[in-house]
C-alpha cells in the first residue's frame, strides 16, 4: 500500500509517517518510481508507535523496544543498558499509574453514565404512570 493508504488506515498523517521513516521507526519498500511500499504489517506498527508516544515514550526508546514487540519476539538482551533499563522502568511504573488514573476515571464516568440513565428511566416511568 502506498502512504496515502496507510495514512488513512492509521490516522495518522503522512508527515508523521514520513517522520518514522527518518527515524527508522517504520522502513518501506521502494517501488522503480521511487514511491514508498508499505507491507501491510506496518498498520500494526503504526498503531504500536502511535501508543507508544501517547504514553509518553520518546522516539529513541521506542526505536530500542519495537523489536521486543514483533512476532516473534527478538530480544536483544546484549544491546540492553543498565541507563535504559532504569529509562524502561521508570516508563513501564509512569504508565502504570496513567492507567490506574485512567481507570479510576473510566469507572467514574460509568458510574455517572448508570446514575443518569436511572434517573431518564425512572423520570420515563412516572411519565407514563
Amino acid at each position: 500500500m502506498r502512504i496515502g493508504e496507510l495514512s488513512e488506515r492509521t490516522g495518522t498523517p503522512r508527515r508523521l509517517l514520513r517522520y518514522y521513516e527518518e527515524q527508522t521507526l517504520i522502513l518501506p519498500d521502494r517501488s522503480a518510481n521511487g514511491y514508498r511500499e508499505y507491507d501491510e504489517r506496518i498498520v500494526d506498527r503504526v498503531m504500536q508507535i502511535r501508543g507508544l508516544l501517547d504514553a509518553g515514550l520518546p522516539t529513541r526508546i521506542i526505536k530500542q523496544i519495537l523489536p521486543c514487540l514483533d512476532k516473534p519476539k527478538v530480544i536483544h538482551i546484549s544491546d540492553a543498558t543498565p541507563e535504559m533499563i532504569a529509562t524502561l522502568e521508570l516508563e513501564r511504573d509512569r504508565m502504570t499509574s496513567r492507567v490506574n488514573c485512567l481507570t479510576r476515571n473510566r469507572d467514574a464516568i460509568a458510574e455517572y453514565l448508570d446514575a443518569v440513565r436511572g434517573d431518564v428511566r425512572s423520570a420515563g416511568a412516572v411519565a407514563r404512570a
